[in-house]
């Protein structure tokens, strides 16, 4: 097996030297928040499933487990778990417009509003994805993964993960076309 360049950063962790764990957080602290997000669209919510997900890593290394290698879909997981679990247990709160980040200050007013309300609408149809299905297509669209780092991410065959992703943008297609005859 050919050496992982996480392998020297976790062994660091599982010592608990508080500078291979500050590694850990300023690495990856800031794409597990975007992730989070994203499948969220509550800052909030974003800032506790990014502390969650650091915290259940680090109960993790007490319990002398965790990962051994790809630290990265590790953490994802992690993070993927909490966000499936909250959507599990609440109902997810509808967004209001004063929510939504203006893109371009310079742009038309008509055209913030055709881009926020696409983004509430991307954001309410990703939810109606499986879980998995959701993971991938923000790993793969969002956050620019390739198959393989979403495959270790979700513990699945690199085909499992073309599957899924077949599925869900035809599943997305589907939800976004009935929004728009909506609109029409």
């Amino acid at each position: 097996m050919r050496n992982n360049p996480d392998q020297a950063i976790i062994e660091r962790a599982r010592s608990f030297e508080s500078q291979a764990l500050e590694e850990i957080f300023d690495k990856f602290s800031p794409g597990i928040y975007r992730y989070a997000y994203r499948l969220l669209g509550d800052e909030d919510l974003a800032q506790d499933c990014m502390s969650e997900t650091f915290s259940r890593f680090l109960a993790a290394l007490k319990r002398e487990s965790g990962p051994d290698t790809f630290l990265q879909a590790y953490l994802y997981r992690i993070a993927h778990n909490w966000v499936t679990d909250y959507y599990r247990s609440k109902v997810p709160a509808s967004l209001s417009l004063d929510d939504q980040v203006i893109v371009d200050p310079s742009s038309e007013p008509h055209q913030m509003v055709v881009n926020g309300m696409e983004s509430l609408q991307l954001r309410a149809a990703l939810t109606l994805l499986t879980p998995d299905q959701r993971q991938v297509i923000v790993l793969k669209y969002l956050d620019d993964w390739e198959n393989e780092a979403i495959a270790q991410a979700l513990h699945k065959p690199v085909g499992a993960v073309k599957a899924l992703q077949h599925r869900a943008l035809a599943a997305l297609r589907r939800i976004l076309s009935r929004y728009k005859d909506i609109n029409t």
